[in-house]
């Protein structure tokens, strides 16, 4: 561990000769020109808030008081070949790193050719791939996390370039036939925040994981001192982000005046050398200052003195930088005057460019939602199984659970593609390597152990064990895929999900749309869900999949036997969405809806209903474990009533099967709607308003559900069974809409 500390003063490097002189490192010339980029970055808030006040833009975030910091960090870094993740306030690194000022203009007034997101994100919302700045959003530090994954991914492909590589063209679906992938062995990953970041659970994790895998992670925390009105000593304890996490292993730390352009260049250069030779990560804490409100929907003066204000003032890097440049003579009040009259002028250019741009079109507003490459509702992923011989005597093969199959799944895609990563809570054999080495133990594999074996099979970097973090989890694995990796994670439970629905809802589902398709990441996200356990109680039962299906961008899938979860899998894995892959725990093992592994390239595509039983009189739509018990009452009621049911098994719910319902219900005229979750505002209230509001003139009855009890699932049995849908509630649903 390296800690450095810098008097908060412009520092200055003497040498013998002044032409030749270096400041920290920085030559005449460097300094000139971060002098131009931070002026550059001030004016063009400037300019952004008098377009506010004329309505001619309609948001406002500066980054004034960042100008130094931001600006030493691009001048430190490689734009294209290392990974940024920066926040609201870097717009002077953006421009050191090559982003121009009329990018930023266009991304103000919300232009279709805006760059970073076509008009989809509010200004100071940066993306720009050519550069490796990774589309950023609003949520505080939910960048840091894929970050982190970022970098993981960088190591994995400098260890294993042969993943880099784009598999050559065949009928099967591939999504890394749209997934380039550039590594470098020395790159490194940056992430800014604010000091009020620090206070959020995600900047913990990612410290914790970065020091853990000593990755090449360089945080920079910008410190003005507030987090909108919030002092930094409401915000953090002790008031010093620096000694809290001084303890970290494995870290370079900084402390320094980020005012400073010499002192935070030297800081950056030494954080960025101790990431590159592969000691570990770095921590810049930067202490700047916040000359303008929060936003241009702030008003600092109701909670910041004047007498403040005036401190931070005297503080300003652009007025302090341009006073330097003076008092060593590298420009005079003339050059000043030019370099600023010629930024100005420049700047005027670029707004009226950006004022004259055609805003997108809003036929356009659905595009990028999903991959437009790889539609995995489409026949590419109708493959058909094929089963051999379990044994050489030919005999017929073994019906597997879905837990079976499952596992054989994931083996059979970790051989075929070698970007899959599989990682969460217990999914590993064993950690500690050496007792699998010396086989002083068997391994887990996960608390249902479908990922037994994997990692003995396919080594620890391609199957691991992390810290129990939820968000961390999907975050990270969100970084991962944004550079090419498929990262196949699990979440241990359902009911522990909550903690990374930051990372699904804000991040994970939204990336491609927001940065206009030029990002994506396509993780698949495997959850163990549901109830029927005996004893599984309010933490380890419950479903809430209309939670999941209400996020655009977002897959959500939910087989009911083993066939389905084996052939949907691989569709998930294969495919470049994003994927959540529901797992009903009680489905695992059950008997119902065993099979035969169906062979290493079986695909069902998303959006395909199956017909579990076929019938005249009734449609019933359901999916996950109620598709056996209303299986059983469907045959009961034929076989005591004479009434054939039309069972549907949705299988996935975003897409769903419209047209299967649909003809369904056009032929039977009464449709019954099931599901585990609770009744109320749950998935199968959706598909009855749909079937009322589109199959009116169809229907001979009204529409019913079947569901659980408004509540939570209980501990003890009997109380379990009355609150989730039993067979005999779906048969006595199913007989009273056949009689209406």
């Amino acid at each position: 561990m390296a800690t450095t500390k810098t008097d908060p003063k412009l520092s200055v490097a003497a040498s013998s000769s002044k032409k030749s002189q270096t400041y920290e490192g920085l030559t005449r010339e460097q300094l000139i020109e971060a002098y131009r980029i931070m002026y550059t970055s001030r004016r063009i808030d400037d300019r952004e808030i008098l377009l506010k006040r004329q309505q001619k833009i309609f948001f406002q975030m500066s980054g004034a008081g960042h100008e130094a910091i931001g600006v030493a960090a691009g001048m430190a870094l490689r734009p294209g070949y290392d990974w940024f993740y920066p926040y609201y306030r870097d717009r002077a690194l953006c421009l050191a790193l090559g982003a121009k000022p009329l990018d930023m203009f266009l991304q103000a007034v919300g232009a279709a050719d805006d760059p970073s997101s076509g008009g989809r994100q509010m200004p100071s919302h940066w993306g720009y791939k050519r550069l490796n700045i990774v589309t950023q959003s609003s949520p505080t530090g939910s960048q840091i996390l894929q970050a982190v994954g970022c970098a993981e991914a960088g190591r994995y492909f400098a260890q294993r370039p042969g993943a880099a590589e784009i598999p050559p063209t065949s009928n099967s679906p591939d999504y890394r036939q749209f997934k380039d992938v550039t590594f470098q062995g020395d790159e490194v990953s940056y992430v800014s925040l604010g000091d009020g970041t620090t206070s959020e659970g995600e900047f913990w994790e990612a410290m914790n994981a970065t020091a853990l895998s000593k990755l090449p992670v360089i945080f920079c925390v910008q410190d003005n001192g507030y987090a909108i009105s919030v002092p930094v000593e409401i915000q953090t304890a002790g008031g010093s982000i620096s000694r809290l996490v001084s303890g970290f292993p494995n870290f370079h730390f900084e402390e320094i005046d980020g005012t400073d352009p010499v002192a935070s260049s030297a800081a950056f250069q030494r954080a960025v050398k101790y990431c590159r030779e592969g000691h570990g990560p770095a921590f810049v804490h930067a202490h700047v200052i916040r000359p303008y409100s929060h936003s241009l929907s702030d008003d600092e003066r109701l909670y910041r003195p004047d007498s403040e204000r005036e401190r931070d003032a005297a503080r300003d890097p652009v007025s302090r930088t341009q006073m330097f440049l003076l008092r060593e003579g590298i420009l005079d009040e003339k050059g000043i005057n030019e370099l600023e009259k010629k930024v100005d002028e420049e700047l005027q250019v670029a707004v009226d460019l950006a004022l004259a741009a055609l805003p997108p079109a809003p036929e356009t507003v659905l595009q990028y939602v999903y991959s437009p490459d790889l539609d995995p509702a489409s026949a590419a992923f109708d493959t058909q199984p094929v089963v051999g011989p379990d044994s050489a005597d030919g005999k017929k093969p073994v019906a597997k659970t879905m837990a079976d199959l499952i596992t054989g799944t994931l083996r059979d895609e970790m051989k075929h593609d070698e970007r899959i990563v599989i990682f969460g809570e217990d999914v590993a054999d064993c950690s500690r390597e050496e007792y699998l080495k010396r086989k002083l133990v068997k391994g887990k594999g996960g608390v249902f152990k479908l990922t037994f074996g994997l990692q003995n099979e396919f080594g620890p970097d391609r199957v691991f064990n992390s810290p129990l973090a939820e968000a961390a989890i999907v975050g990270r694995a969100t970084g991962m895929a944004t550079r090419g990796l498929k990262p196949v994670v699990e979440i241990q439970f359902f009911d522990y999900i909550w903690p990374a629905m930051m990372q699904i809802r804000d991040e994970l589902s939204v990336i491609r749309w927001r940065s206009n398709n030029a990002f994506s990441c396509p993780v698949v996200i495997r959850v163990a869900i549901g109830g029927y356990l005996t004893g599984g109680a309010i933490y380890h039962s419950q479903c809430g999949e209309s939670v999941f299906t209400h996020i655009p961008g977002l897959r959500v899938v939910f087989p009911s036997n083993a066939l389905d979860a084996a052939g949907l899998l691989r569709t998930a894995i294969r495919c470049d969405d994003p994927v959540l892959f529901l797992e009903h725990k009680r489905l695992y093992r059950e008997t119902f809806g065993r099979a035969p592994y169906p062979g290493p390239d079986y695909m069902i595509p998303f959006g395909k209903a199956k017909i579990v039983h076929p019938g005249t009189d009734l449609t019933v739509i359901t999916y996950g474990a109620v598709v056996p018990r209303a299986l059983q009452a469907a045959q009961k009621l034929e076989r005591e009533h004479g009434v054939k049911v039309e069972l549907i098994d949705l299988r996935c719910l975003n897409p769903f099967d419209w047209e299967t319902i649909a003809a369904s219900v056009g032929k039977t005229n009464r449709a019954l709607v099931a599901y585990e979750d609770t009744l109320s505002w749950g998935y199968g209230a959706e598909i009855a308003a749909r079937i009322a509001d589109k199959l009116f003139d169809h229907l001979d009855a009204p529409v019913r559900r079947v569901a659980a009890a408004d509540t939570f699932v209980a501990y003890q049995p009997i109380l379990e069974d009355a609150i989730l849908p039993q067979a005999n509630d779906l048969f006595r649903a199913m007989k009273e809409l056949a009689e209406y």
